[in-house]
């Protein structure tokens, strides 16, 4: 996938937090922000100062989300946030924000405004801050029908009232819209974007692709000794496994490991691992059998010479 976009995704509370203290004040224009992972965020604020305050000795104003020895921390001076964090206000006003760029989970935090003076120790901090919240977008699964599935596209916290959300399949865009329906057992891939930020999408989700078993211990058997299966599928979300024989109705275990012990003659035969997720479903055939011979007689097992007078042959 190669279009790539950039912009603004923000989406705020607008609730007005007013903090003061002794003439100082912070208004905060929102108590959250829910923003998408790799997206860009902008925090607007004011502030104000005491009347014996003139703006040319407030020295500096800086955000921060820890403390470090009992003093906040600079984001710019936070190797987490480097070169993604730029503070700006406009001109011959009060009114503020800070940027952060390439916004990540572990980003999410309470960050706060702090105002220092250029009298040592004086500096005032607008508590409680600003909490953002920065998540993935995810491709929830629900059954329509007995051929159809809906896909939506969402996230952990609230975006905005409606957002938009480009749908693609194997990585190529087919559709605008908060749903996709889709045909149920389709091994195609899925996934959303939040429209007009392409970088960051949800993993894409996908039926299980064929199944493929494993057999252990590898080398021949004899009879009464114990055999295990182990069934593995890719899909997304994460496939459930159950195991049949040929001929029966009913499943003879669930779970990717199928252990058979004391096998026998009257185990032999062809075996189903069936992988299935909410997308659909795949099977792979194990064939298991046993061979009896007489002493001294030799079995052929690919392109093999054995002596066993009773061996179990694996064929997938």
């Amino acid at each position: 996938m190669s279009p790539s976009a950039g912009g603004l995704v923000v989406f705020l509370l607008s609730v007005q937090v007013i903090q003061s203290q002794d003439g100082w004040r912070v208004d905060y224009d929102q108590t959250g922000v829910c923003a998408a992972k790799g997206s860009r965020v902008v925090i607007f604020y004011n502030y104000t100062h005491p009347p014996g305050i003139d703006p040319s000795d407030i020295k500096d104003r800086f955000w921060f989300t820890k403390e470090k020895d009992g003093e906040p921390v600079d984001l710019r001076t936070d190797s987490e946030y480097s070169g993604r964090v730029k503070y700006e206000c406009y001109s011959y006003s009060d009114s503020c924000y800070l940027i952060i760029t390439d916004v990540r989970e572990i980003d999410s935090a309470e960050y706060k405004l702090t105002l220092m003076t250029n009298k040592p120790g004086e500096k005032y901090t607008g508590s409680p801050g600003v909490t953002l919240s920065v998540t993935g977008l995810q491709v929830q699964v629900r059954r329509s029908d007995s051929t159809w599935l809906e896909l939506t596209c969402h996230s952990s916290c609230v975006l905005s009232d409606d957002p938009e959300y480009d749908w693609y399949k194997n990585e190529e865009i087919i559709k605008t819209g908060s749903s996709l329906l889709v045909s149920s057992g389709s091994t195609d891939r899925y996934s959303c974007y939040l429209r007009g930020y392409w970088d960051h999408g949800s993993p894409a989700v996908y039926g299980p692709q064929r199944p493929s078993v494993s057999v252990s211990p590898s080398a021949e058997m004899l009879e009464g000794d114990s055999v295990t299966l182990t069934c593995s599928a890719d899909a997304n979300p994460a496939a459930n496994y159950t195991w049949y024989k040929e001929h029966e109705d009913s499943p003879r275990a669930s779970g990717q490991i199928f252990t058979i012990t004391d096998f026998t003659a009257e185990h032999s035969g062809n075996y189903y691992c069936e992988a299935q997720n909410e997308m659909g479903r795949s099977n792979s055939t194990l064939r298991l059998i046993t061979s009896s011979g007489k002493s001294g007689e030799f079995l052929h097992d690919r392109n093999r010479l054995i002596n066993k007078q009773h061996l179990l042959h694996v064929y997938p």
